[in-house]
């Protein structure tokens, strides 16, 4: 079978497309046919790790996992003895921020780890497409009990965590900005923002509106920057470590303090995620945002592509033509 090989850590360019042995389940594992894929910022950020906390999870001189990627969607074409949830011929979909191996073409999982059955109104590519932003999104929405009527300001408004944390904001009833480049004002005001701003001509760190949560899904802000921005018990989040790692120590800081504060959004219980999201899918309350498909020979490409930061919502590989 063909996968995507990673043997040493450096830029897009040390991934190889190889043929490799399909492998086998075992007694309490799927195996299962991959039909769709993405190229995501957990991906990108194994690629590299050039943070030193990043190789304590994914080998410090050296990947662990050879075969890239962290989310699938396809069917289960065989199952081990002691797997009862699923059988052969479902169609499914997964995600691991610690990696699942399934830029390839098989690969097998536990059936103990976050993976949902794929809803009757969505197709592989719009499952899969939907994952990793809405887990992390999920873990900002969960830091800060937001209820209806909170006012909030997103940040990054349409890449794959903040378009999903406009969603998840407006299902729970938010007044919602969204900070995004002018051209994609149509696109964040169809997933909730009541308004808007342009992320080239405004500095959304300099207006006079206070806010209960300052949300940033890109991480190119800062705690400093944004406090003048928050009401009296204000809540900012960002999705990035910050300099010298300020928003993890902010965060620990913000329990012994009232007023304004930081949290970090430590992402966890990616089984609840899928859960919810399958949900909302199903109800048709949560939109899938895809901005670029690609073939699994062009793995590559897309890596290149997502770090640009220019994408919005997901960037799909695709198995083969008809896999979506």
């Amino acid at each position: 079978m063909k996968a995507v090989i990673q043997k040493k850590y450096g830029a897009p360019d040390v991934l190889q497309i190889t043929e490799i042995e399909k492998p086998k389940p075992e007694a309490s594992e799927l195996l299962i046919k991959v039909f769709a894929t993405t190229v995501n910022r957990t991906d990108c950020a194994a690629l590299r790790a050039n943070l030193f906390i990043t190789r304590l999870f994914t080998g410090l001189t050296k990947p662990k996992k050879q075969t890239t990627g962290t989310d699938f969607a396809g069917m289960v074409e065989e199952v081990g003895g002691n797997v009862d949830q699923f059988k052969p011929g479902d169609s499914v979909f997964g995600f691991d921020d610690l990696g699942l191996s399934s830029h390839a073409e098989y690969l097998v999982i536990s059936d103990n780890k976050a993976i949902g059955i794929l809803p009757n109104n969505s197709n592989f590519e719009e499952a899969v497409a939907c994952i990793e932003g809405f887990h992390y999104a999920l873990n900002f929405i969960n830091k800060i009990q937001l209820k209806k009527g909170d006012q909030l300001i997103v940040n990054g408004a349409t890449g794959a965590i903040g378009s999903a944390v406009l969603q998840l904001s407006n299902y729970y009833g938010a007044e919602i900005t969204a900070v995004c480049k002018a051209e994609d004002f149509e696109l964040v005001k169809s997933l909730g923002a009541k308004q808007v701003m342009d992320y080239d001509s405004q500095d959304f760190t300099k207006i006079e509106q206070d806010f209960d949560f300052v949300l940033d899904a890109v991480g190119k802000s800062s705690f400093s920057n944004c406090k003048s921005l928050l009401k009296e018990k204000g809540i900012y989040i960002s999705s990035e470590l910050g300099k010298h790692a300020e928003n993890v120590f902010l965060s620990l800081f913000s329990r012994f303090k009232s007023g304004k504060k930081v949290k970090f959004p430590i992402p966890f219980n990616i089984k609840a995620s899928i859960t919810l999201l399958t949900k909302l899918l199903e109800e048709g309350k949560y939109k899938p945002i895809i901005d670029t498909r690609y073939s699994l020979d062009q793995i590559e490409k897309a890596f290149k592509y997502v770090e640009t930061g220019k994408k919005k919502g997901s960037v799909v590989v695709l198995m083969n033509e008809d896999d979506g």
